[in-house]
Parts: C-alpha cells; sequence; structure tokens
C-alpha cells in the first residue's frame, strides 16, 4: 500500500481532468491526501470532481472562497468503505459516516463549528489485508492544520485548539479497533534537525506546537512503556537524516540551496509502523508547490469496496446525473430531410458562387461602395491649395524627384496636418534614402526635434532618466532585488534592496549575502 501528502498551493493551479490524472498517476500511489487546495463548493469543477480511475473527498471552507480545503483521492481498488467531511461529525447528515469522534466536552459549540468551518480534514475508513494475512480497517485522517500568524495571537490559540480536536479524533478511532493514519500539513517542524535555522534551542522547544508533537509521537528511544500511540513515519526509518524538509519560501527562493523545514507527516498508530511499515520518503524532485509530496509504504494490501460512500464527489447534485453515455446524444434522422437540405444548400451554394463572381467581374451591388474609393481625393481646389500653402517643400520635393530621373505631378499631393507632402513612391523611396538638404522639421511648421534617430533617442534619454540602476552587494558584487516590506508597522509599504542570491545557510557560498539598503524615495 502505498500513501501520499502533498500541500499543492492550489489545485486548480493545473486544472483539468486529464492534467490532474497525469499529476495523480505521477504520484503513483493508492491513497493521495491533498491539502490547501483553495477550492470551495461553489469553485469545485468536474474536471477536477470527477477524475477516471480515483474517487474523491472533499472539504471546503465554509468561511472564505479560495482558502484552506483538502482532497483525498482514492484508487478504485482502495476505495473506502466509510467517509466524511471534518473531525466533529458537525456536517456528517447521511449513512456511511467513520464515527468516533471521542471527547469534544472540552469545546463549546461555537468553539467546533470554527474549527471546522475552514474545511481542513477529511476522514477515510478502508478494509486492508495485512501482511500477516489478517483482515482489518485503516482510517486516514486527511489533515490541514492551521498556521499560527505571529501578528494574530488568536490564530495561535485556534492552531492549539485544532491540535487538541485532531488528538482526541485520532485517539478515539484507535481504541475502536483497526489502524490510523494521520497525512497532511501540520504546520510545525518537529525537532532542531527538522528546521534550517532552529535559532536558540531552548526558545524552539518552547514553541507550543512542538510541545503538542512532544505529547502526542512515540519516540523508539524511549522503550515501549511509553503509552503514546503514534509515530512519525519518516523519522522512524530516517532518524539521523539532515536537510530533510518539505516546504521552502518562494519568494527568497529558498528551494534552489535547500532551506527550508519539514512541516509535513505521515503520522501511523505505533503496531501498524511496527508490523506493517516498509519505506517512507520526501519527494523534493516534483515541482508544482511550496512544498513537496511525501510517501509511506505499508506491506498489506487495499481490499476496496464495492461502492463509493455518499461523500464521494460524484455523488453530488451538481454533478450527479451529468455523465451519459455517448448514444443518447446520436439521433436518427429521416433520408428524405437529409436529402432536402442538401439540396438546399447545394442552390445555397450556387447562389453564393454568383455572388462571388460578379465580385470578381467588378459588378458589385446597388449602393455598395469600392475600397479604394473612400482612399481617392476629390477636391482638386485642395489639392492646389496645398501645392500653394506649402511651395518650398513642394519644389525641394520636385527637384528632388527630378533629379532622380522621376516625373511627379504636383496636382497629385496632398498634404498632412504636418504640412509633409505625399510624393509618388518612387520619390519618397529617394528621400528615405538619400535626404535632401533643406527638408528638415523646421520647413514644416512644427518643433519635431533632431531627425536623426540617435540623436532623437539621447534627447528622450536627457529628458527622461528612468530608475536609477540598482545598487550591487557588497559580498558577491551583484545587482541587488527590490523587495517591498510587507509586514505591518512603521516601514510598512516602504522599499528595499537585498542581495538576489537564494536564501541559504550563512556558511554557504552560494546563498544569499546580509547586504541591505533602504530605496531612496521615487526609485522602482
Amino acid at each position: 500500500m502505498r500513501l501520499v501528502s502533498w500541500n499543492v498551493n492550489g489545485l486548480r493551479a493545473g486544472a483539468g481532468s486529464a492534467g490532474l490524472r497525469r499529476l495523480l498517476d505521477s504520484l503513483g500511489a493508492d491513497v493521495i491526501c491533498l491539502q490547501e487546495t483553495k477550492i470551495t463548493r461553489n469553485l469545485l469543477e468536474e474536471s477536477l470532481a470527477i477524475v477516471e480511475g480515483y474517487n474523491s473527498y472533499f472539504s471546503f471552507s465554509r468561511t472564505r472562497s479560495g482558502y484552506s480545503g483538502v482532497a483525498t483521492f482514492c484508487k478504485a481498488s482502495a476505495t473506502p468503505e466509510a467517509a466524511e467531511e471534518g473531525l466533529t461529525g458537525l456536517f456528517t447528515k447521511h449513512d456511511g459516516a467513520v464515527g468516533c469522534y471521542g471527547n469534544t466536552g472540552d469545546f463549546t459549540p461555537e468553539e467546533l463549528q470554527s474549527l471546522e468551518s475552514e474545511g481542513r480534514a477529511v476522514v477515510t475508513r478502508h478494509r486492508i489485508c495485512t501482511s500477516k494475512q489478517q483482515e482489518s480497517t485503516l482510517t486516514i485522517i486527511n489533515v490541514y492544520c492551521p498556521r499560527a500568524d505571529p501578528e494574530k495571537p488568536e490564530r495561535g490559540d485556534f492552531k492549539l485548539q485544532f491540535y487538541r480536536l485532531l488528538q482526541a479524533r485520532a485517539e478515539a478511532l484507535l481504541r475502536s479497533g483497526g489502524h490510523v493514519v494521520i497525512m497532511g500539513d501540520i504546520n510545525t517542524a518537529h525537532k532542531p534537525i527538522d528546521h534550517c535555522e532552529p535559532g536558540d534551542l531552548e526558545s524552539f522547544w518552547e514553541h507550543p506546537g512542538r510541545l503538542w508533537l512532544n505529547s502526542f509521537l512515540w519516540e523508539p528511544d524511549k522503550g515501549y512503556q511509553d503509552e503514546k500511540c503514534f509515530v512519525d513515519t519518516f523519522r522512524f526509518l530516517h532518524p539521523g537524516q539532515e536537510d530533510a524538509y518539505t516546504c521552502w519560501c518562494n519568494v527568497t527562493g529558498s528551494r534552489h540551496l535547500n532551506y527550508g523545514t519539514r512541516i509535513d507527516y505521515i503520522l501511523a498508530d505505533r503496531a501498524l509502523v511496527l508490523s506493517e511499515l516498509e519505506g517512507a520518503q520526501i519527494m523534493p524532485e516534483v515541482l508544482g508547490s511550496d512544498h513537496c509530496p511525501i510517501q509511506a509504504t505499508l506491506k498489506g494490501v487495499f481490499l476496496g469496496a464495492p461502492r463509493c460512500p455518499p461523500l464521494c464527489t460524484r455523488f453530488l447534485p451538481e454533478f450527479a446525473g451529468t455523465q451519459q453515455k455517448l448514444s443518447r446524444f446520436l439521433v436518427k434522422v429521416e433520408q428524405t430531410s437529409l436529402s432536402e437540405k442538401g439540396h438546399k444548400r447545394g442552390e445555397a451554394e450556387q447562389s453564393g458562387m454568383g455572388d462571388s463572381k460578379k465580385q470578381r467581374t467588378g459588378q458589385l451591388p446597388k449602393g455598395q461602395g469600392d475600397l479604394y474609393s473612400f482612399f481617392k481625393t476629390s477636391n482638386k481646389r485642395a489639392k492646389a491649395a496645398d501645392s500653394a500653402r506649402y511651395p518650398s517643400i513642394t519644389s525641394t520635393i520636385q527637384n528632388t524627384a527630378e533629379d532622380s530621373g522621376l516625373s511627379v505631378n504636383p496636382a497629385e499631393r496632398t498634404a498632412d496636418e504636418c504640412g509633409v507632402v505625399g510624393v509618388a513612391k518612387g520619390a519618397a523611396e529617394s528621400l528615405r534614402r538619400e535626404p535632401a538638404m533643406g527638408v528638415t522639421s523646421e520647413n514644416c511648421g512644427n518643433d519635431l526635434g533632431p531627425s536623426r534617430p540617435n540623436q532623437s533617442a539621447t534627447l528622450w534619454k536627457t529628458l527622461l532618466s528612468g530608475p536609477a540602476p540598482p545598487p550591487h552587494c557588497k559580498t558577491h558584487g551583484e545587482p541587488c532585488v527590490l523587495r517591498t516590506v510587507k509586514k505591518q508597522g512603521p516601514n510598512f509599504g516602504r522599499r528595499f534592496y537585498v542581495c538576489a542570491r537564494p536564501l541559504g545557510k550563512p556558511s554557504d557560498p552560494r546563498a544569499r549575502c546580509d547586504f541591505f539598503l533602504w530605496a531612496r524615495k521615487g526609485n522602482s
């Protein structure tokens, strides 16, 4: 059995059933849990809800559009026997629910409603056959834990409440029998080895999220007397692997130098890990998000249910009945009616051919003008006035044309708004190749500037100097990049220059140096 979890940071980015199916197939898993889909119910399209070869189960945010959200995709061979949205059963109004919600008496109804409103969990229960040929159940909790925003203290409390609710549900499911796996973005780096910049270790371990993980996860080196039930599958198999990160900052380009954190986990119950866990790995080579997928392999096999549970997206009212056979769109047509249509179409084509013939021979219908008539001059008096108004240019072009062996009829010239006289094509080409002396912008009565292109460009550069070039960082001598302060405070909106290289460890010569310079107002 292969399980994959991935925070995709927006599922609609590579939308389309064909693109999504290729993505799912490339991951090569039986159950794929996606987080941060950013899809609300009104934005869910059929191409994302119904993917050939998979059945899907979504949870949607009910507070903000295009925010949060998770989705679980199961191959037909791993079809769950039960599925539900959320951790508390508030949204379970159908048969096929998983059940076992644990003790939620410490939460008020308003708190439970708030914790469930952001679409952060989907629970599916599957039948499996273990490596010892024993049938059992495997309940998979696909979860997207909240982020603690330093500028919003209430979100830190919200995150801790969500952790407590998740733990209550997972332990209740485990007590009911079978196995339990938690997959998703936990949004906390557990140990210093999981963080590129842990800082002071004392402060590091005081982080509320790490304190919760310490209380929730079993450590093999603490012995079997420890009553904790869940295990970090990756650290169980790779306890000392460094630089094993799953999330990087796109703004700083830190993924290029693998300067990130490990906040995505597959947590399984201890009995399942000890008897069935075969492999656990991180997949940083898979691009498309600021996170990468993670995978766990178990020895057993799934026993697919014969029918999808009601939560499956193909049963949603907006998609129910939309898949029909192709034969329903084919209608039998009588031969006689088809012949009549063909006869009428032949008459229309013959009529059209006649009209085309008239157009080729120059016979236009009455009232239809010729395109060339819009460009013909009809007022000879205006032409003569133009010649009298611009005698110097007229005579100059006439002399130039005659020197070139060309004939120009002054009566066929017209002046534009700048006073430039239109000439025959040969004379104009001659003037462009070798401009006549004395024909300048001053003769037109307008100040158009120098006639040479390079002199005109120099003039414009003098008038519009453009932004100042960026400074060079002291360490690498390379042009810096311009950033803007987004954090609320006295410097909000100010711009500054920093080294253009990606963020990395201070000891890495490829990483960004500590150059910093405030940009002057008006520079961009």
